[in-house]
């Protein structure tokens, strides 16, 4: 026997060994093989429906060998920020699907599913669930096509579920060792499944430019309005003011832009631990821009934009350590005996022409002024007025009289570096004798505005310093027949029903407050004609003074007017026109005598 003819007896030999040990190697149970396919799902947020309605769907379908096992379980992949969910699964394939289980851990063993209580009937093969996920075993050969839901467990606390896709990878494999999952699966098949939650109109990303706002203020935390600042120049890292920049969707919720702030002039912007001329900053819908005084005096410029809005220009003031000038001028003619707000005023400018609010002190400038009014050891400080663009000083009257007051720029005379001129104060001490109705003109337009002043007079028929009355009229106030219109209160002090009246001390061309009244603002009749209003004085008076008063004005009505012009008119012509009949018939009369 040649060579080449053994070789092929000893290839055919082992060719059919190796047949035999194949067909040796045929398992004595049927080998399972599983297709695992998803559909997603969706769900919703705290009071949004989430079941197995909405649920993702995992549907296994091949066959599964006796005593067989195959588990299900799922890992995290992807979810938004902040996102705090835990998972279920349900039974899809009963008539009503019933939660078979909740994903806690994915690092939790399967080796304890054969001991869970929850077990369902599915003919040949039954299904064990755990807090890790869900088991299918068989004790005989079965087909399968079976479907597993996959959602979100049910939350009550809000903030929970954040909008978003949450991304899971669904994991199936398949133990060809009956009960026993210890061993390694024969069969591992992963796939992934989302489930979708959609944001609700609340949580938009959307900016709405309308609902924006950027507001300058001293607040740190929120500024609803732009308020009117001024400050010392000095330089240092603690703010003295913030821009409040609020940037919301169409429900006024916080939704984050960029913001960008540049400052012109004097000062310096802060955010974050970083300062410059101009911020750009990431911004989460409610952003505080800190201002810093950088040592230069003068007015900053101050721009705020978004991505999808510049606001209004802001503007504040960066004044110098110390003023240059101080005028001072009497605002209250006469101050009365107590304490009197409003009564010196000063105008404050340092060396650029800057507003100086600064710290000022009023005092009186001698020993016998001090006897009057005020204090010459102990300057009283006064209040910056940021509206009026001034300082305002108090006074304490002590005594009828003229006391003379300076004003400086600290809290001693020795301390100071700048004084004001010197001005007079008068303190008066008059006691009420009658009161006067008065129009602030004699004359209006229908309709138009006026004011009414009520003012108490001393003896001498002068006006008074600032008192306040409680009966300075008897009861019903000022009182008229004419269709005024008030355009103040009918509860209050204000009311022209009002006995209990305090007059001003200062008079104002804004407000039309008068020193020495109380002023009413009413508007006049539509209608022409003359408006007459009455008042009686009150128990605040001395009886001579308890009589009554009235004050008088014209309403002219042009349209009226014309047309008593034009009726007179029309007399006029009727007049002529008689006069020309009675002179024609005078002349035919003359002249048929002369023909005769």
């Amino acid at each position: 026997m040649s060579t080449k003819t053994n070789f092929k007896r000893i290839a055919l030999v082992a060719v059919a060994a190796l047949g035999l040990g194949v067909l040796s190697s045929v398992p004595s149970q049927a080998a399972s093989s599983l297709t695992v396919a998803v559909t997603n799902g969706t769900s919703g947020q705290v009071g949004a429906r989430t079941d197995s309605t909405t649920a993702a769907v995992i549907n296994l379908t091949g066959l599964l060998g006796a005593n067989d096992s195959v588990t299900l379980s799922a890992i995290l992949k992807s979810a938004p920020a902040a996102a705090v969910v835990s998972t279920v699964f349900y039974n899809q394939d009963s008539a009503t699907p019933t939660q078979t289980g909740v994903i806690v851990d994915s690092t939790v063993a399967l080796t304890a599913i054969a001991a869970s209580p929850f077990l369902v009937a599915t003919g040949a093969a039954r299904i064990e669930t755990s807090t890790a996920g869900v088991r299918l075993f068989s004790a005989a050969d079965v087909n399968l096509n079976r479907n597993f839901g996959f959602g979100f467990d049910s939350i009550t606390a809000s903030g929970n579920r954040p909008a978003g896709t949450y991304v899971y990878t669904i994991i199936a494999k398949t133990y060809e060792t009956g009960n026993n999952l210890l061993g390694n699966p024969t069969r591992t098949a992963t796939t992934d499944v989302s489930i979708v939650i959609a944001a609700t109109a609340a949580q938009s990303t959307t900016v709405s430019p309308g609902l924006s706002t950027a507001f300058l203020g001293t607040s740190s935390t929120s500024n609803a309005s732009d308020a009117v600042l001024s400050f010392v120049s000095t330089a240092s890292s603690t703010p003295v003011a913030y821009i409040s920049t609020r940037t919301t969707n169409a429900n006024s919720v916080a939704v984050a832009e960029s913001v960008t702030a540049t400052i012109s002039g004097a000062g310096i912007l802060s955010f974050g631990g970083i300062s410059g001329a101009s911020l750009t900053i990431a911004g989460d819908g409610s952003d505080e821009i800190s201002v810093l005084p950088d040592g230069r005096a003068g007015t900053a410029t101050i721009t705020i934009s978004t991505t999808s809005r510049t606001f209004p220009a802001k503007t504040m003031t960066f004044f110098a350590l110390a003023p240059t000038t101080l005028v001072a001028s009497v605002a209250t003619p006469l101050a009365a005996i107590g304490s009197n707000s409003d009564v010196v005023r000063v105008t404050a400018k340092d060396s650029a022409g800057v507003s100086w609010a600064g710290a000022l002190y009023i005092y009186a400038s001698t020993a016998a002024d001090a006897l009057i009014a005020g204090s010459l050891t102990t300057p009283v400080l006064c209040t910056w007025d940021a509206a009026d663009d001034r300082h305002e000083c108090s006074v304490t009257g002590l005594a009828a009289g003229t006391a003379k007051f300076k004003t400086i720029n600290a809290a001693t005379v020795a301390a100071a570096t700048v004084t004001s001129n010197e001005v007079s104060v008068v303190v008066a001490a008059a006691s009420a004798a009658t009161v006067k109705l008065e129009f602030d003109k004699t004359s209006y337009a229908p309709g138009e505005r006026a004011r009414i002043y009520v003012t108490a007079l001393d003896s001498t028929g002068k006006a008074m310093q600032a008192t306040a009355f409680s009966n300075l009229l008897a009861t019903g106030g000022v009182a008229t027949a004419s269709a005024l219109t008030f355009a103040g209160s009918t509860t209050t002090a204000d009311s022209l029903t009002a006995v209990a009246i305090t007059t001003k001390g200062n008079s104002s061309s804004t407000s039309g407050a008068k020193a020495g009244s109380m002023e009413y603002t009413v508007y006049m009749p539509v209608g022409g004609g003359t408006v007459t209003i009455s008042a009686t004085g009150g128990s605040s008076l001395p009886i001579a003074g308890r009589v009554a008063v009235t004050a008088s004005a014209t309403v002219t009505d042009s349209g009226a007017a014309a047309l008593a012009a034009v009726t007179a008119l029309a007399t006029t012509v009727a007049s002529l026109k008689t006069l020309i009949t009675t002179l024609t018939n005078l002349v035919l009369k003359i002249q048929k005598k002369v023909k005769a």
